[in-house]
């Protein structure tokens, strides 16, 4: 897991707070980010984290199936990987902001390799195995909004950030396409646990970059006693606008899983080849990396702020096309173009660190990535469920129907709290599309 801060090449800056964010230049790109040296060791920690837990999910499916002969426990090995987000992210969100976030980074990537250690050993039953997946899974939601909180430290609350928020979703998305391919390669020379070494020291690397090369920060709510466990969910959720802007980051996942869900078996009621479900597979992250590209590199931050709602409440769309049950090019077009709407995250990301007072955002983004985290194992687990009594395409169809008028529902709440008092006292309006 990655973490964001300072510098690193020894200097004795590394270890104290920067006097002040970098400026934005008059015309910031992808490039402008990784201008900023802090930016640098928290992108390759990125790297590092996500190679990790994707060869470790990869891993240790593998050796559950291998230790137990369970499709049953196989598949919940991966789906434990999303079920205990909303737990996590629930109870220990305020550690984001209780504790210096370069200490909360580095511990959650030492708890992360600590589990990941223990899988190795060859006495450790299928029970325990289990159990340390739900424990990365627990503190993963931590490490995340500490690290999009401190993201608005290193970068400012500007442009930069939107775009260092950008790379990381990119770099997410890509590990998926090649950390899996890159899992496959290697169990083919190492067995399972020997994998999970890999990811072990993954995850200690992160660690180490984090440690020396972000600064240390005093803890975001320094000044004043947080409100802990679920009083300070609460005081987040009462802002209207913060909660309306949380429901428009949860509800395009919660249906956007469906097709890929469903890939396997669309595949099979079709006749489609191996070949066509690889590109079913990889056609909704190639198109979400293609359109934040495009957003991010073309786009102005007004620009980006006005496509908001207009991408959002048509991102699932296209999968009305799978009406019709078309082949694997018409149905990978579907797909690349609903991810491609996933550009409205770009300005979605600047409207939310604009709403969130500082002294709670680890709290709020914590939260705000469990939510998506959990939302997607439930559009999984539904899409799975609603196959079992409908044939695959007319589901997917379906989830284009529902999803979208959930997304017009979600946008009109934000539009209708659009207008509220600011952290600062003055009158901010949700750019409307």
């Amino acid at each position: 897991m990655p973490a964001p801060a300072p510098a690193f090449a020894g200097t004795p800056a590394a270890s104290t707070v920067p006097p002040a964010p970098p400026e934005a230049p008059a015309a910031p790109g992808y490039r402008a980010v990784f201008r900023v040296r802090e930016f640098r060791f928290v992108f390759v920690a990125h790297l590092f984290s996500l190679l990790g837990v994707v060869v470790s999910e990869l891993a240790l499916t593998v050796l559950v199936y291998d230790l137990t002969r369970s499709p049953l426990l196989s598949s919940l090995t991966f789906a434990l990987g999303f079920l205990p987000h909303l737990l996590g992210g629930t109870l220990l969100a305020g550690l984001a902001d209780r504790f210096p976030p370069r200490r909360v980074l580095v511990v959650c990537d030492l708890v992360c390799a600590a589990c990941v250690v223990l899988m190795t050993v060859p006495a450790t039953p299928v029970a325990v195995l289990l159990a340390l997946r739900c424990a990365v899974a627990f503190v993963s939601p931590v490490f995340h909004g500490t690290r999009a909180a401190t993201l608005a430290d290193v970068l400012g609350e500007g442009d930069l950030f939107v775009l260092g928020r950008s790379l990381l979703r990119i770099v997410s998305q890509g590990a998926l396409l090649a950390g899996f391919a890159a899992g496959g390669v290697l169990l083919t020379a190492v067995p399972p646990r020997g994998a999970l070494v890999v990811t072990a020291v993954t995850f200690l690397a992160s660690a180490l970059l984090l440690r020396l090369g972000t600064a240390r920060r005093p803890a975001r709510s320094a000044g004043g006693a947080p409100e802990g466990g679920l009083a300070g969910t609460r005081a987040i959720l009462r802002d209207r606008r913060v909660r309306a802007l949380m429901v428009m980051f949860w509800v395009p996942p919660l249906f956007a899983v469906v097709p890929e869900a469903l890939a396997a078996p669309y595949a099979d009621e079709t006749g489609v080849s191996t070949a066509a479900l690889g590109l079913l597979m990889c056609a909704l992250p190639v198109g979400t990396v293609t359109g934040e590209l495009l957003a991010g590199s073309l786009l102005s931050a007004a620009a980006r702020s006005r496509i908001v709602l207009p991408l959002a409440v048509t991102g699932v769309l296209p999968y009305l096309l799978y009406a019709v049950e078309p082949g694997a090019v018409l149905a990978a077009t579907a797909l690349f173009l609903a991810g491609a709407t996933g550009a409205h995250t770009l300005g979605l990301d600047a409207l939310f660190v604009a709403a969130v007072p500082e002294e709670r955002r680890g709290r709020a983004m914590t939260l705000m990535t469990a939510g998506m985290m959990t939302v997607q194992g439930i559009g999984m687990a539904g899409a799975g469920l609603a196959a079992e009594f409908l044939p695959v395409h007319t589901v997917v169809a379906g989830t284009g129907v529902l999803g979208t008028l959930c997304l017009l529902a979600a946008a009109a709440e934000l539009r209708a709290a659009g207008a509220t008092e600011g952290r600062d006292g003055t009158v901010r309006h949700v750019p409307h599309g």
